[in-house]
């Protein structure tokens, strides 16, 4: 735990530093001040992880990234010094002490999840690799030869490596995903004022996934990342157009923490609907440098990414064979990839068979969620199923009433949100369906449409309180078999590591790869390791040089 906390404090410093700047930047650009803390640690976090990116392109992401990171943050602090402590002094002066006591029990309980759990499957199968590779070598081309899942190439194991410090404390350090769902916890802090609004129901659901992922949080999976920031997204969209904000310059940053969404997971890219408002706000306004402010900031996130893609892969975006635009000679065979996207399918489908990914949905759909759903699991869905019905006459009703009044109907903005959540889910449905992949839109989906229609008949407030009295205590009565059940493991000073497991080793030409006796998890500490031995190909005498596709 005390690791834990170190390594935090350096990432809340750096992160908020950076996420100040970058409100400067905003501000002297658009006018437009970014005045909430967390937001700032949010934004400071996508900086970080660019950064990482682009750093990885020249090398390894370790002491040397850190060390430039750290000169930079202390700059900003020496250019803003008198506005930041005032900053951060004002903020929590004006906090009550219940909220500041909730801060510091969060941050211990985080800190204690973090700190042990649940490693997860991918984890020891491909995420420590992945890691450890943009640790070591920082781009390697060709890397997705060795093994697939390397092509995947989620931005958030950058960010994990370069906040892992290996080099200083001796073990590679995953704590990013915990200080994001404690960032994530502060936020729900926020609302629930006098009156529900539907910004509090999706704060709702964002505490119910938190509860879900407490005993996993220690492993550094993307997906926990990107529901976090997708909840966090949808909450401050939310609570933007309930404080009446007409400005454009809000959706449009959070349009930009939606392209990031997209450099964590693919799939997050359904919620880059949400950019028609500020678009709309723009083009009317005929406001051509501000677009082209924001179109740079999203390339400044989405370029990094595209760039470490096509190198580890050979295309911009993969498992996607059919965007085949780069003529290299590292590029993952056609027929590999388009296996490998067939599986993903498959796996969250609950198929057995790649072969299987043609059938329709009404043949895999009830296998699907007789099978693979626990039984909360089946609850949700046939909920979201419900709720997209809804969402439908929302979107016909609204479509008559603007056709009738000639205008646009004052919810339109709220139905944007809606539908976004909507259509998230439904790609979620009908692609890889497996439950953590898609939590955020499957829990948003049911909490929104219960928002809204808890604005329209405000009869219920008691029974609101209670549901959520009555899954705080639930709730609460799980955490705290897990504290017990977990207390007397070794971890109050450095954090649980990385699974170990007996390797075989192999040689190609004068480089030692290990693989697993048995199973296909390889962990962290023996590097380079992949599921199985494979005839490795190198593209030059290095390993830096790169790897060509095995056939």
């Amino acid at each position: 735990m005390v690791f834990v906390i170190l390594n935090w404090g350096y990432i809340l410093i750096t992160s908020f530093l950076c996420g100040f700047a970058f409100s400067r930047l905003v501000k002297k650009t658009l006018g437009y001040p970014m005045e909430n803390l967390i937001e700032l640690v949010f934004f400071g976090l996508i900086i970080a992880t660019a950064y990482a990116q682009l750093f990885s392109l020249l090398g390894g992401v370790g002491i040397a990234a850190n060390l430039l990171l750290t000169a930079g943050c202390i700059l900003i602090f020496a250019a803003w010094r008198k506005e930041i402590i005032c900053v951060i002094h004002q903020k929590w002066q004006k906090r009550t002490l219940f909220y500041k006591i909730t801060v510091v029990i969060l941050t211990l309980l985080w800190c204690y999840c973090t700190s042990r759990g649940y490693m997860h499957y991918d984890s020891d199968l491909y995420h420590a690799q992945s890691i450890r590779w943009i640790e070591e070598y920082g781009i390697v081309k060709g890397l997705g030869n060795i093994h697939v899942r390397f092509a995947y190439n989620s931005s958030f194991f950058a960010l994990s490596a370069l906040y892992s410090m290996r080099g200083l404390l001796g073990q590679s350090l995953h704590t990013v995903n915990g200080l994001i769902a404690l960032l994530l916890s502060v936020e729900l802090l926020e609302g629930f004022r006098r009156r529900l609004a539907p910004s509090d129901f999706a704060r709702l659901g964002a505490f119910y996934y938190l509860t879900l992922i407490y005993r996993d949080i220690v492993a550094p999976a993307s997906d926990y990342c990107v529901m976090c920031f997708v909840f966090y997204l949808v909450i401050r969209w939310l609570s933007c157009l309930e404080a009446g904000e007409r400005r454009a310059a809000p959706y449009a940053l959070l349009c930009v923490m939606g392209a990031y969404c997209v450099t964590l997971k693919l799939t997050a890219g359904v919620i880059l609907l949400l950019l028609i408002k500020p678009a709309y706000l723009l083009l009317k306004g005929r406001r051509y440098r501000e677009i082209a402010f924001y179109v740079l900031m999203g390339s400044l996130v989405l370029v990094p990414w595209l760039a470490r893609t096509a190198l580890i892969s050979g295309y911009l975006l993969y498992p996607f064979p059919a965007l085949d635009v780069l003529d290299v000679d590292w590029k993952i065979p056609a027929a590999a990839a388009a296996l490998d996207a067939a599986e993903i399918k498959t796996w969250g489908r609950g198929l057995q068979n790649a072969a299987l990914v043609g059938l329709p949905v009404w043949e895999w759909f009830p296998g699907w969620f007789r099978e693979t759903l626990p039984a909360i699991g089946k609850l949700l869905v046939v909920a979201d199923l419900a709720c997209v019905a809804a969402t439908v006459c929302f979107a016909v009703a609204f479509a008559v009433c603007a056709v009738r009044k000639k205008a646009v109907p004052k919810k339109a903005d709220r139905l944007l949100v809606l539908v976004t959540v909507a259509v998230s889910y439904l790609f979620w449905q009908l692609s890889a369906p497996l439950l953590r992949y898609g939590y955020a839109y499957v829990l948003l989906l049911i909490m929104l449409v219960a928002g809204f229609l808890y604005q329209g008949i405000r009869k219920n407030g008691r029974l609101v309180c209670f549901a959520v009295l009555l899954l705080i205590a639930v709730k609460g009565v799980s955490l705290a078999g897990y504290l017990t059940e977990t207390a007397k493991k070794p971890h109050y000073i450095a954090q649980q590591e990385y699974g170990s497991y007996d390797l075989e080793r192999f040689e190609a030409e004068g480089i030692s790869f290990y693989y697993p006796k048995s199973g296909d998890r390889v962990g962290y500490e023996r590097f380079p390791a992949i599921p199985r031995k494979i005839a490795v190909r190198f593209r030059g005498q290095d390993i830096r040089d790169g790897f060509l596709p095995s056939g």
